[in-house]
């Protein structure tokens, strides 16, 4: 291949190559193009009419800048959705959003079965953990270094009532890897990527929460680290009974993962389907699957 043919071909969204770079801006505009009209009846019935957590007309942003205008979302008990989308259409801003992390303007935020939903909009982060079941699982980077895995577990049940039993959670977190528990009193920094990950996520279950805001689970690992963590998630999901809402840079992947995906441009809800179906659709393929 000459270096005119390596320079006219560019990675695609993340997964697989294109032939030509299409800029951040190009790709809001795109996709805008081919948004559709999502009505709040499409987003329940993704959620089999029975949302655990449902989030009606929100705008949120940071400071006085709305980032979100105007979002509803939808997922069942025991469902993952995925949240993909160029940069800037405000992906982590709905996962801030939830757990309390930013600016809420209007809209509400709920939690809870059937008819017996809790409003927790205005709820602080903590409470939000410690009231509602909710965990964040930060991006890469957010165990304490030079804390050992035990320790860095423990941190993870900060807000219960007696120190004893955030040890008690982490002694059922170490039955459940034995991977952490060979490595328990080892310095967290010294663990790999994945390994990392996988602290930072059983760190978050140690208050044993209902919901799980994942963001980009996949970043800066290799792939077969990526592969254990997706199947660490799938086991949260289907034996846990864990409700997942993830944003992920690799849109394929988290496609695949997740039973319903949202396309988010500009703060808004572009396309909304079942994950499958979204991986079918070439409009999405061409922009966010490399393909």
């Amino acid at each position: 291949m000459s270096d005119k043919e390596k320079k006219s071909r560019a990675s695609g969204y993340h997964v697989g190559s294109v032939d030509t770079v299409i800029s951040v801006e190009a790709v809001t505009e795109q996709a805008a193009a081919i948004a559709q009209k999502v009505e709040t009846a499409d987003l329940l019935a993704l959620a089999n009419n029975d949302p655990y957590l449902l989030i009606s007309d929100l705008h949120a942003g940071y400071g006085r800048m709305e980032i979100l205008h105007g979002i509803n979302l939808a997922v069942g008990r025991k469902q993952s959705l995925c949240l993909i989308g160029p940069n800037g259409a405000g992906k982590s801003t709905i996962l801030h959003a939830i757990f309390g992390f930013n600016n809420i303007f209007s809209g509400s935020i709920k939690v809870g079965s059937g008819e017996d939903k809790r409003d927790i909009t205005s709820l602080s982060p903590q409470d939000k953990l410690r009231e509602a079941g909710i965990a964040y699982i930060l991006q890469d980077k957010s165990v304490f270094p030079g804390m050992t895995v035990e320790e860095n577990l423990w941190m993870g049940g900060f807000l219960k009532d007696d120190p004893k039993h955030a040890k008690e959670a982490a002694e059922r977190v170490f039955d459940k890897y034995s991977r952490l528990a060979d490595r328990r009193k080892h310095l967290a920094k010294v663990l790999s990527g994945g390994e990392r990950r996988l602290l930072e996520i059983s760190r978050a279950l140690v208050m044993d929460p209902e919901i799980l805001l994942v963001d980009e689970p996949s970043i800066g690992l290799e792939p077969r680290f990526i592969d254990m963590v997706f199947e660490i998630l799938r086991d949260l999901q289907e034996v846990e009974g864990k409700t997942i809402v993830m944003v992920e840079q690799n849109a394929k992947k988290g496609l695949e993962f997740a039973d319903i995906g949202y396309v988010l441009v500009s703060g808004e809800v572009a396309i909304a389907g079942k994950g499958d179906d979204l991986l079918e659709n070439p409009d999405v393929g061409r922009l966010f699957l490399g393909g």
